[in-house]
């Protein structure tokens, strides 16, 4: 609607991602990195489309040649939330439903009597398989559930779950060869959303390389100043180490580099090195 006011003629051309496809394996065993963004980028560089949306959460934070972040748009809720039906379970056994093993680690990390399931699928999907199957909840992003108007009973904001990177933000990719198409875009970025993303994104590329693991971020504008919280788990969720602080705004660039360094030194090396040697699913 935005880039039509602006005298764009717009058209929406839905693609499926390997991501929503394959709903019978766990997501790490799909090689996660870019699973739902590899079919828009191939859309791209074939020229089928001029531009892509995407969930930031979901994209490598590697962009393939040829192809650029153009915009970030105003982030909306970035919270997890939990769907349940009813809260008894959690003092005793329980089961818990989600495909990301982040949420896995950090519901472990402060609930180790209760079991995780896989959960994969749309939204509407999910909420079918919670009620169709002996379940006490399940994990979904608080964005997801907003963008669709949905409002299911039942709902608690999972405040002490640190989201992934970029949740609740979408992004808009084009190619680096379209300038027309990179200008019209770049009106609808938000400055302080793409900033906190970005510090978000740089912690999570330099804790991975290029291994999946459960690894959380938020940061968020304190007046002239942003505030960071980092944290990596290892799967099972019995070890956990975290960072919380800040920094002025003007000075950030380079700040979620910092983080994730600070992260590795506390014990994030040898989460690391023994999720590289046992990953999940092998």
């Amino acid at each position: 609607k935005f880039l039509e006011s602006k005298g764009h003629t717009t058209q929406l051309v839905p693609v499926k991602s390997v991501g929503d496809l394959e709903l019978d394996k766990p997501l790490y065993e799909l090689g996660i990195i870019g699973i739902f963004t590899k079919s828009l980028d191939a859309a791209l560089l074939k020229g089928e489309i001029d531009l892509a949306v995407h969930s930031l959460k979901d994209m490598p934070t590697s962009m393939p040649t040829g192809i650029k972040i153009a915009a970030i748009l105003e982030r909306g809720n970035p919270n997890d939330v939990l769907i349940h039906k009813g809260l008894d379970f959690l003092n005793d056994e329980g089961i818990i439903a989600t495909g990301s093993l982040r949420r896995q680690a950090q519901w472990l990390h402060r609930y180790p009597l209760h079991e995780v399931v896989d959960l994969r699928g749309n939204v509407n999907t999910r909420l079918q398989k919670l009620k169709d199957h002996p379940w006490n909840a399940a994990i979904f992003a608080a964005a997801g559930l907003e963008r669709l108007e949905l409002n299911p009973a039942n709902l608690s904001v999972l405040h002490w779950m640190v989201p992934a990177p970029g949740q609740g933000a979408m992004a808009v990719t084009v190619l680096e060869s379209e300038p027309e198409v990179i200008g019209a875009v770049a009106a609808l970025n938000d400055a302080s959303t793409a900033l906190c993303t970005s510090v978000e994104r740089k912690f999570l590329k330099e804790l991975e390389g290029g291994c999946s693991a459960p690894i959380g971020a938020l940061a968020s504008m304190e007046g002239d100043h942003l505030r960071f919280k980092g944290i990596l788990l290892s799967e099972d969720g019995q070890h956990k180490v975290e960072v919380n602080k800040s920094v002025m705004a003007n000075k950030a660039e380079d700040f979620g580099i910092e983080c994730a360094r600070e992260i590795l030194i506390q014990g994030g090396d040898k989460i690391m090195q023994n999720i590289r040697k046992n990953p999940t699913g092998s």
